[in-house]
């Protein structure tokens, strides 16, 4: 055996995991290979063993499937998969039914097809750490627990019980799995692990009864009843509905995950397990799972790790960070700053201004203290770290400052000149710009290698994604700091080049333009803003337009006429802009902060759309096709990705992936605007996109350049 270690000892029979070449142990091929010549040797040396410990020579227990090789697998490969997954949990019963006590020693991590490893133990020893995590985060990378897990958790912790850990994949620490008896014993490290093990091994070795799983009792009891107990029945008939309205249809996993739960609770536990593997089988070589996978997964890992930060710089947390402005950007980043103890000098022209941007932080604070979850001495430590100013002197030995001011190059070059004298040696200076071309805004810098673009989301404290743009002149010692810096923040970093728009605010233009010239071709705006919920956007473009404000995207649309006039060209609008530019300066009509959009907003009642669009725009008779405008939608953005690929905007996939996703809200079922391509298939990809440019205009229309950097960019596995 090349991943499992046996040894039979003093009647303890142990199975060590030890996946060579491999940081984590997986459920890979060898491995279940493994388990199976594991298990028969067990089983042939039964009657010598008193005991069997399962534990893991890694530093974590176990980390799940493998699935590198899930990415390869094709749906012709279902049956196999069925069978393997059967084999596995053969495995895992004749384990658990042997009559042997059955201990899983838990040093580290158990996820995924690890807890349902850590599961086979009749009794979990665990080490008392709260950095471990246990839990079923399968549903998050469009899987289902399919390795006993859904099945074992439902008789563990009841229908009810099971739905957090299960259909929403909360995880837990060891000392919450022992509140829940899902684990049964702290030790304060891993050496103490085994003599717990022996301990409770030596307790039930002869005993009358032998060791089993509560499910294998013939008076067990499902834990508030099954689906016939009718306050059960009650809540099960709203669920499926419940549900659908979260996945839209969209997302497999939690509707199989959910029919897995109810009918294995309606029979007994082998036919449960049975249940659970068809529906992983059918999953787990479907689109959507290698989709989020692939993002959620690989790609996540990748940006995590560092792959888009500049090689050979060292580590850095910036000690003190300024910023400029204390509106809502500059308000959410000091919290976001301190709430990760990064002490932060806030200034606005005003110390009124700034005191409000600060209480912005008390706002989100104070029910988090009302409920319990927040302490008021760290609210109160928290708040301490923001400094409100209106001298720019207190921003002197800042190691980082951030303008997060209005989009307006003047503004900006004057807050930057004012405020960059007083960074500390070695600092470095930031746009929160969202459009505005950073080696442009680079100009007003002493340092246009120590200037950067450091692109927020808004809300800040809900929005965990933040664009790091690399101007012309920037250095590679400047991208690595700022890249560290918005790991320590807690937010998810992508890096890209420099660029009108760059990638997120650009791509993100490309959707909301589609719906509103939409609108401009007298499709009715209901229809188009189903479109989008129907795709998986999480709100329709004319939405999004007012709760961005109209008025910002006519501001930027005459910033970038100017930009282009100043350097001898002419900007040609879209037929998107065109409308949005009538309703502001025909209609007045501004966005949601003006109280009227594409949508009205009467106080005390949900918004509806501006009656005056029927008689404005909407042209009676007029052929839509209901595809035609889903596709339309999702294309429009993934044709731009593709062209910021191929311009050198984006450089790789993953930041591509997780930024639309993170940043635009790009569907997550499609795993991000490039991987939404790969899967559906290159050749499809160009087809339909060919299709579109004939029908719809050159906003979907594919060059040679752009043809050739999707492939080459495109994933092999």
């Amino acid at each position: 055996m090349q991943t499992i270690q046996y040894d039979l000892t003093d009647g303890i029979a142990t199975l060590t995991f030890d996946e060579p070449g491999s940081p984590v142990n997986t459920m890979c091929e060898q491995w279940q290979k493994d388990l199976t010549e594991a298990t028969a040797q067990v089983v042939k040396d039964k009657d010598t063993i008193k005991g069997i410990v399962l534990a893991s020579a890694k530093t974590t227990f176990f980390a799940g499937a493998d699935l590198k090789g899930t990415m390869r697998l094709q749906p012709s490969d279902a049956p196999r998969v069925f069978a393997e997954i059967e084999q596995t949990k053969k495995n895992f019963r004749t384990l658990e039914t042997l009559g042997k006590p059955v201990v899983s020693c838990l040093n580290g991590t158990a996820l995924g097809g690890g807890w349902e490893v850590a599961l086979v133990g009749h009794y979990r020893v665990a080490v008392d750490s709260p950095k471990i995590q246990f839990g079923l985060p399968e549903i998050t990378l469009g899987l289902i627990p399919g390795a006993s897990g859904i099945t074992k958790m439902t008789r563990l912790l009841g229908l009810m019980g099971a739905q957090p850990y299960i259909l929403e994949s909360k995880l837990f620490n060891p000392r919450e799995a022992l509140e829940l008896g899902l684990v049964h014993e702290l030790v304060p490290d891993a050496a103490a692990l085994r003599a717990a093990a022996l301990a409770w091994i030596a307790k039930h070795d002869g005993t009358p009864t032998p060791a089993h799983h509560p499910w294998d009792d013939k008076a067990y009891k499902m834990p508030g009843g099954t689906p016939a107990n009718p306050k059960i029945a009650g809540m099960l008939s709203v669920a499926p509905a419940v549900l659908k309205q979260k996945t839209r249809g969209l997302y497999p996993a939690p509707e199989y995950a959910l029919a897995a739960m109810v009918e294995g609770a309606q029979v007994d536990f082998d036919t449960a397990l049975r249940i659970e593997s068809r529906y992983l089988a059918k999953l787990i070589v479907s689109p959507v799972a290698k989709n989020m996978i692939n993002t959620f997964f690989f790609n996540m890992n990748a940006i995590k790790s560092g792959q888009s930060r500049p090689k050979d710089v060292p580590r850095y947390k910036p000690q003190k960070v300024g910023l400029l402005g204390a509106g809502m950007m500059g308000a959410g980043i000091a919290y976001a700053q301190a709430s990760r103890g990064v002490p932060t000098v806030l200034k606005d022209v005003s110390l009124d201004k700034a005191e409000h941007g600060k209480a912005y932080s008390q706002k989100i604070t104070q029910p988090r203290v009302d409920k319990g979850r927040m302490s008021p001495h760290d609210q109160q430590a928290l708040l301490g770290r923001i400094t409100p100013t209106d001298k720019a002197a207190d921003l002197q030995g800042c190691d980082l400052i951030i303008e997060a001011v209005f989009e307006q190059r003047e503004l900006k070059a004057r807050v930057t000149q004012e405020a960059e004298p007083m960074l500390a040696p070695g600092g470095f200076f930031a746009s929160n710009t969202s459009t505005l071309p950073i080696s442009g805004l680079a100009g007003a810098s002493k340092r246009p290698d120590k200037f950067i673009g450091i692109h927020f989301f808004s809300p800040v404290d809900k929005m965990k994604l933040v664009e790091i743009i690399r101007g012309q002149q920037t250095d590679d010692e400047t991208v690595a700091r700022a890249f560290d810096y918005v790991q320590a923040i807690g937010k998810i970093p992508i890096v890209v080049n420099d660029s009108r728009g760059f990638y997120t605010s650009r791509t993100f233009g490309t959707f909301v333009m589609e719906g509103a010239a939409m609108l401009g071709e007298g499709i009715p705006a209901a229809v188009v803003e189903n479109a989008g919920i129907q795709a998986g956007m999480p709100v329709g473009p004319l939405a999004v337009l007012d709760e961005t404000a109209l008025s910002l995207s006519v501001h930027v649309l005459d910033q970038t006429r100017a930009d282009y006039h100043a350097e001898g060209k002419t900007y040609i609008a879209t037929p998107g802009e065109l409308l949005v530019e009538r309703m502001v300066k025909e209609f007045d009509r501004n966005g949601r902060a003006a109280e009227g959009g594409f949508y009205d907003y009467p106080t005390g009642r949900k918004k509806t759309l501006w009656p005056e669009l029927k008689k404005l725009f909407e042209k009676p008779g007029v052929a839509w096709d209901m595809q035609d405008l889903k596709d339309r939608l999702l294309f429009r953005q993934a044709v731009e990705t593709a062209r910021c690929l191929s311009e050198g905007v984006l450089t790789t996939v993953h930041d591509a992936n997780i930024g639309s996703i993170f940043g635009i809200g790009f569907p997550a079922y499609t795993g991000g605007a490039m991987q939404f391509i790969y899967g559906m298939g290159v050749d499809a990809f160009i087809a339909r996109a060919d299709q579109l440019a004939a029908r719809y205009g050159a906003g979907f229309a594919l060059g040679d350049a752009v043809k050739a950097a999707i492939r080459q960019h495109e994933p092999r596995w």
